[in-house]
Order: structure tokens, then sequence, then C-alpha cells
């Protein structure tokens, strides 16, 4: 307990020196929560809108399919048929049929993926509901990305020309009679989507489908030649973003994190240096030398201490707010080709938080220690006359 007495009067008794480095180590500590805060709500953001808007619990894929290789999908469909038709009619799961299409907006030629899905369907958020508006063209919805990069608004009619199963081209027009807004470009961007009857019929590929899926009823089991993606797979490209932007956050609150402890260091070292009569004396009254280091960590550790609580009063209010608006994002994120919404809303779970305290206490106690080593192998002589080598 006389420890800790010593520490803390000494440690305020240094006045303005201590509050720098108070200062220096909070903005480190409340950076660190803030930074890892944002990337974990983009992380739950992103899964939350991905589960939501494409890939539902899980997806049955045709053996062939290949998300990031449209030549496949020629050759990647199969009929539905068996336990398959049977869980589609149960609203289990809902097949999507993929083909390769060309618009022409205004007289441009772009290559894009025409998307076939029952409009019925209640398993994601694609608006596929308007699909089922009469019209005397095939009803289509495209996504806001999509509109914007192709000039197009609701009530155009384009026109699609695609290639069926034997390699026929044909072409048609579609009425866009609904554009949504989605954080997920993989459900927008160069895509068109109309009735999975319809792209059936137009490519000969009557009651086939790419892929499935899957509803919150839907057992995680693959069904012959389907085969089954769990969540872990399909959002794998996400968690890889969110590792990869982590390790790059530490390098940069590494770097400030070091420049606090280094002046905790800095101040251990001077400490020590000119309080040598001091612990000569405090050597001589009885105490043993590991009782003196023990004063001199606990000195450079409560720095952390203060700095966590400083940093609770400015930095709270701060994250609160944070939270709760919002941090918007610059525009070009929007073709980054990730998942991210306009505000990412951080979340500063309980684990953050004990874990970044954890962290600031014990990277500040040991750089208290190192410098006060040499007191273990002092005699109180040397301490009086100011003889620390």
């Amino acid at each position: 307990m006389l420890a800790f007495k010593l520490a803390f009067r000494n440690l305020l008794g240094a006045g303005l020196r201590t509050w720098l480095n108070v200062t220096v180590l909070s903005i480190a500590f409340v950076v660190i929560v803030f930074y890892n805060g944002m990337l974990d709500g983009w992380n739950k953001q992103a899964h939350t809108d991905t589960k939501s808007w494409e890939v539902g619990f899980g997806q049955l894929w045709h053996p062939n399919y290949d998300p990031f290789d449209p030549f496949c999908l020629q050759d990647a469909h199969a009929p539905i048929a068996g336990k398959v038709k049977a869980m589609t009619e149960k609203g289990q799961i809902t097949p999507v049929l993929i083909a390769q299409a060309t618009i022409y907006p205004q007289g441009r030629m772009q290559n894009i993926f025409l998307k076939g899905i029952d409009p019925n369907q209640q398993i994601i958020k694609l608006p596929t509901p308007y699909l089922n508006d009469k019209t005397d063209n095939v009803s289509a919805i495209i996504g806001r990305r999509m509109a914007e990069e192709a000039k197009l608004k609701q009530g155009d009619l384009l026109l699609v020309r695609w290639r069926d199963k034997n390699g026929t081209f044909d072409t048609r027009e579609v009425k866009i009679v609904s554009v949504f807004n989605c954080n997920v470009q993989s459900v927008d961007n160069k895509q068109i989507w109309i009735p999975l009857d319809i792209l059936q019929q137009i490519t000969g590929m009557e009651n086939e489908a790419t892929l499935f899926i899957a509803g919150k009823n839907y057992r995680n089991q693959s069904i012959a030649p389907w085969q089954f993606k769990d969540l872990k797979y399909l959002l794998r490209e996400i968690d890889e973003i969110i590792q990869t932007k982590k390790v790059g956050a530490g390098v940069i609150y590494g770097l400030l994190l070091s420049i606090a402890l280094l002046a905790i260091f800095d101040t251990q070292v001077l400490s020590v240096f000119r309080r040598q009569k001091e612990i000569g004396t405090y050597i001589a009254l009885g105490m043993t030398r590991f009782q003196v280091v023990a004063i001199f960590t606990i000195e450079g550790s409560t720095h952390s201490l203060l700095a966590i609580l400083l940093g609770t009063l400015w930095g709270a209010p701060l994250l609160w707010k944070l939270q709760n608006s919002g941090i918007p994002m610059p525009k070009y994120v929007d073709s980054m080709g990730v998942s991210i919404s306009e505000n990412i809303f951080p979340v500063y779970s309980m684990g953050l938080i004990l874990t970044t305290v954890l962290l600031v206490i014990i990277s500040a106690t040991l750089v208290s220690y190192f410098p006060t080593r040499k007191i273990t192998k002092l005699r109180p002589t040397d301490a009086l006359k100011g003889k620390i080598q």
C-alpha cells in the first residue's frame, strides 16, 4: 500500500510532464477503440446486408458455377427436380438463373448479367413483387448503381440481347419497373433482374436454375448435384477485407501508442537518474530493491490508468455521438466493389473496450519496469552518493 501512496504522490508532483504523457496516451486509447469499433460496425453491417440481399442463410450452387468466371454460366445450370423442387414449393429455397447479356442504353453497349428470380420469393430483400407488374414488355428491376451507370430510370424501355443454351442470339425490350437502393454491389452492379419463368423460357432452360438461395429453415446440406455453400464461405471475402484493414490500422495506432509509451519510458529513465539519493534512502530505510522497483513501475503504469480515465471523459461522448449518427463514407467507396453503406455505425463491444484497456495498462507497465531494473543491482551507499551506472 505504501508503494501505491508514494507512486501517486510522486506522479502528481511531476505536474505538467505527467499530464502531457497522460494526454498522448489517452488519444492513443480512444483512437484504438474508435477505429476497431468502426471496422466491427462495418463488418456487422456488411454481413447483415449481404445476408438480407444476396446469400440468405446459404446457397446451393451448380458444380460448374463460379461467380468470378462469367464464361461458366453457359454450362452452370441444371433442372429443378427432386428434393430441391419440393423445397422450392415449400419456400425453403428460391431458385436463381443467371445468363450473360448485353444492353444498349442510349445506343451504347454494355455487358451485364441477366438474372431470373421468382417474383413471389420472400427469402431476400430484393423487391421482386414489382416483377409481377403486367406490361407489354418484360418487367425488370435494377439497382441504383446500375441505373446511374446506364443512365436509366423507372419506366424506361431497354433493349437486351442474350444467347440461349444453344448459342443462338435473341433480343427483347424490357421495362424498368423499379429502381432499388442496396448496399450490396454484387446484387446491383451490372445486373438486371427479371421473372424466373421468363428467363427460363427465352434462354431455352425451362425449369432450370444456376443456384438456390436458402431460407432460415433450410438445413446445411448438399443435394446432388447442388453443392451447399454456408455463410462462412460466402462471407469470407468481407472477413478478409476487414482483417486486412485491421492489420493496416494496427500499424497506425501502434505508432501512436509507441509515441506515448516512449514518453513514459523517457520519464522513467529521467526519474531514476534524478532521484538517485531518494532511491538510496528507500533502500537504507529497509525497503527491498524490488519494493523500490515497484514504486517506479507503479508510477509509470499509473499513467495508463489516468489516460483511460481522461480518455473516457472526452472520448465517450464523441464515440457515443459517432455510434448514433454514423460515420459518412466518401462517394468514391461506392465503386470499391464491396458491401458498404453511406454511413458506418461503429460497434463498441465490451470485449473491444476491455482488450484495449488491458493493452494500454500492460504496455505502460512494461515500459515503466524496464528502465528501473538496474535498481535491483544497486548498493545503497552508491545510490546515496548518486553513483547509479
